[in-house]
């Protein structure tokens, strides 16, 4: 019994002593948990605020911040699982747009902030440097503007900070050198301006400086060699200049050097790749330094981009046999070689190089012939650049192993021969380029086999024959050069189905024939040149089809007609010749209603008539009219006749007008005269008088009856007589009555007037009965 009591003394001492505790930690706890959850509140507050200035969600990701769930679950959200307080936000490549709310500031446990990929705009709040939890702050590749915020210096436990691909401006604040664990520093593509501050010395943690692509001037300063953990430095393109720190090329943990497009001179070291064992790529092109490739890049077995183009090194190109990694190798525009017969030796130790994928080394002095085992190089190798310098003999067949090849140029060399039609198996080819050469013999038929083509140069060499036909099956090319060869036949047809094509440039050989209205299936065709040839015929008026043309050289052919209107359509052209044909007719004035037309000229034909006077006419530094002898007007400048010829007709065409109203006029009178005329005589007629006798109610007497009633003229009968007649009285038997009857003697001179005046006397008097015979 006793035994009971003891456990069960125990059993209330534990039972006791676990109440006390549990009351005392409720009432220590409790205020407590009404903090943190006043906190947590504070950043579901704030990421609402955060979504207010959200104006554009096209992915709706924002979708599920709503009171459904609990703002740790809401997409991109991360909190602390004890404290239930957000620890990061990413939102990185949503495409969301607005501005960045300065309500962030209050996320005080916040440890990664990524925005990066969005269409965020508007300043960088100052309030984000509150936030001394922040490790990551990834803002890069929005529209943001302004300066970077000074009071970044409070996030003291930054690390990585990315603000590429914005719209800054301003100096790089000096406050940011003071953050001692930052390890990415990353502003490239911005348009930040000044120098590199000294004070970039203290960034102890540093391994990863990019500030390429602003406006950043001035020198490298010494302290950088201070940053020991310091692997990746890009600095290009800028407008730094003078020389590298010698120090730099002792800083064996770098692993990437980029100073591209920048003004840096001197030469590089010796030894560079001996104290940069580590150097994976280098990049120094487009800058000023002089002098010969270190010699102990034969040891770089890391290197696999090394791209110095665009410079000014020289001397021969080192054995790179032991560069087996590397990816790129860019010389080009530099003086390298001294056009011998051995500049191209170092090509053999790249066959070593398995991974290479792309070869340039255009534009220097390199020599000699082009040897075979470039067709041993990697068949990974993609594009090779071989123009612009000496190199002789024809192009080995070999090359034709290069079957991963998209692009080749080998323009503007001294090769010869043909086309080799191993080159038929570059079945990936995008653009070849073999332009200012010396080659000859026929376009090769196999070359519709590229179908992936879109740039084909083979212009300024010696080819002969015809454009093949199937050139049709390269459907995807959008630049064609075939000028300065012999080439005769006409432009087939099948040129004109290349839908494609954006430049087409077939001048300076001996093509004829007519243009075909096909032409203008060419809907994407911006310069077009057929000059000098052996063209015929009309310019064809489907020209004006070609919408997108700028340019157009027709010079130096044998066209002729009209210059056609339907170029009025082509309402982007720049440039346009018509120069040396013998095209008749007059200027279109449609012509001068062309905004854009900068160049015109139409000299050496047979052109008539005004020349306009608007538009590009206006400008005679950008017209030519010579040579046109029967053009005139247009503007003082270009010395013109005045166009009296037009002046006198229009003088002849206001007379032909006066004229014809004059005619008009009296011939409108003429008629209402006779109208009124014949409205008169009408009139009269319906009255009888004796100005108007009716001849038939006249009494008619017979000769015979005359004759009897007078006794035959009886001088008994012989009442009067007078220098033109005789009067006797006689009767007549019808009307049994004495008249007086006279006969003229019409043999006398004057007795018809005599009669006519008698009867003019007789139609006065009141004479009742005439009669006649």
């Amino acid at each position: 019994m006793k035994h009971f009591y003891l456990m069960l003394l125990a059993f209330w001492f534990v039972y006791v002593h676990l109440f006390f505790l549990f009351t005392l930690n409720t009432l220590w706890l409790s205020p407590n948990m009404s903090a943190f959850a006043s906190r947590n509140e504070v950043d579901h507050l704030t990421l609402l605020k955060f979504r207010e200035s959200i104006s554009s969600d096209p992915y709706g990701i924002l979708l599920s911040w709503n009171t459904s769930a609990h703002f740790c679950n809401w997409h991109g959200i991360t909190c602390n699982p004890m404290l239930q307080r957000v620890t990061k936000i990413n939102l990185r490549g949503y495409n969301l747009k607005g501005s960045i709310s300065p309500h962030v500031g209050n996320l005080s446990y916040i440890k990664s902030f990524i925005l990066a990929n969005n269409s965020f705009y508007g300043n960088i709040p100052q309030e984000l440097g509150r936030l001394s939890q922040l490790q990551i702050l990834s803002i890069g590749n929005n529209s943001l503007v302004g300066e970077i915020p000074t009071n970044l210096t409070g996030c003291v436990q930054l690390k990585i900070l990315h603000l590429n691909g914005n719209n800054l401006i301003g100096k790089i604040p000096i406050q940011i050198f003071s953050l001692q664990k930052l390890q990415y520093f990353l502003v490239v593509r911005n348009q930040l301006t000044g120098g590199i501050s000294s004070f970039i010395g203290n960034l102890s943690s540093l391994t990863y400086l990019q500030v390429g692509g602003n406006n950043l001037v001035g020198d490298i300063p010494q302290e950088i060699c201070h940053l020991k953990s310091l692997t990746t430095i890009v600095i290009g393109p800028n407008r730094l200049s003078g020389t590298f720190p010698s120090c730099l090329y002792n800083m064996s943990s770098l692993t990437a050097i980029s100073a591209t497009v920048n003004q840096f001179n001197g030469s590089l070291p010796p030894n560079m790749f001996h104290t940069l064992p580590n150097l994976q790529e280098v990049g120094f092109g487009g800058n000023q330094f002089s002098g010969p490739i270190p010699p102990s890049i034969i040891n770089a077995s890391f290197l696999t981009i090394f791209d110095i183009s665009v410079n000014h090194f020289s001397g021969q190109v080192s054995s790179l046999g032991k560069v087996q990694n590397l990816f790129l190798l860019n010389l080009s525009e530099n003086n390298l070689g001294d056009n011998s017969t051995n500049d191209l030796d170092f090509l053999k130790s790249l066959t070593n190089c398995s991974k290479l994928n792309v070869l340039s080394i255009s534009y220097n002095n390199f020599g000699g012939h082009l040897p075979n085992l470039l067709g041993n190089l990697s068949t990974q190798l993609n594009v090779l650049y071989l123009g612009g310098n000496q190199i002789s003999g024809e192009i080995p067949a070999e090359s034709g192993n290069l079957i991963n090849l998209i692009l080749l140029t080998m323009e503007n060399n001294y090769f010869e021969g043909f086309v080799p039609s191993a080159f038929g198996k570059f079945q990936k080819m995008q653009v070849l380029e073999l332009g200012g050469n010396n080659l000859s013999g026929d376009i090769p038929a196999f070359i519709g086999n590229l179908s992936q083509l879109f740039h084909l140069g083979i212009g300024e060499n010696m080819l002969e024959g015809i454009i093949p036909r199937s050139i049709e099956n390269c459907q995807m090319l959008q630049y064609l050069k075939l000028s300065q060869n012999r080439l005769r036949g006409t432009i087939p047809l099948e040129i004109f189905n290349l839908s494609s094509l954006t430049n087409l440039n077939l001048s300076q050989n001996s093509l004829s024939g007519s243009m075909s209205e096909e032409v203008g299936r060419l809907k994407h065709i911006s310069s077009l040149d057929v000059s000098s040839n052996n063209l015929s015929g009309d310019i064809p008026g489907m020209i004006g089809e070609c919408l997108m043309l700028e340019y157009l050289y027709l010079r130096e052919n044998s066209f002729q007609g009209f210059i056609p209107t339907s170029l009025a359509s082509l309402k982007g052209l720049r440039k346009l010749d018509l120069s040396q044909n013998r095209l008749s007719g007059t200027i279109p004035n449609v012509l001068q209603n062309i905004s854009t037309l900068e160049y015109l000229n139409v000299s050496f034909n047979m052109l008539n008539g005004e020349v306009p006077t608007e538009g590009v006419f206006q400008n005679a530094s950008e017209l030519v009219v010579t040579g046109n002898s029967k053009l005139c007007g247009g503007i003082p400048e270009l010395h013109l006749p005045p166009c009296l010829v037009k002046g006198n007709k229009l003088v002849e065409h206001h007379k032909f007008r006066l004229i014809a109203v004059i005619v008009s006029v009296l011939a409108f009178l003429l008629i209402l005269s006779i109208i009124l005329t014949i409205y008169c005589m009408r009139k009269r007629s319906k009255k009888p008088s004796l100005d108007s006798p009716i001849i038939d109610q006249l009494a008619k007497v017979s000769y015979q009856s005359l004759h009897n009633g007078t006794d035959g003229f009886s001088t008994a009968n012989l009442i009067g007589s007078g220098n033109f007649s005789f009067v006797y009285k006689g009767t007549l038997e019808s009307e049994d009555k004495v008249v007086a009857i006279k006969v003229l003697n019409l043999q006398r001179k004057g007795a018809h007037k005599s009669f006519i005046a008698e009867c003019n006397a007789l139609k006065i008097l009141n004479i009742d009965i005439l009669f006649r015979f």
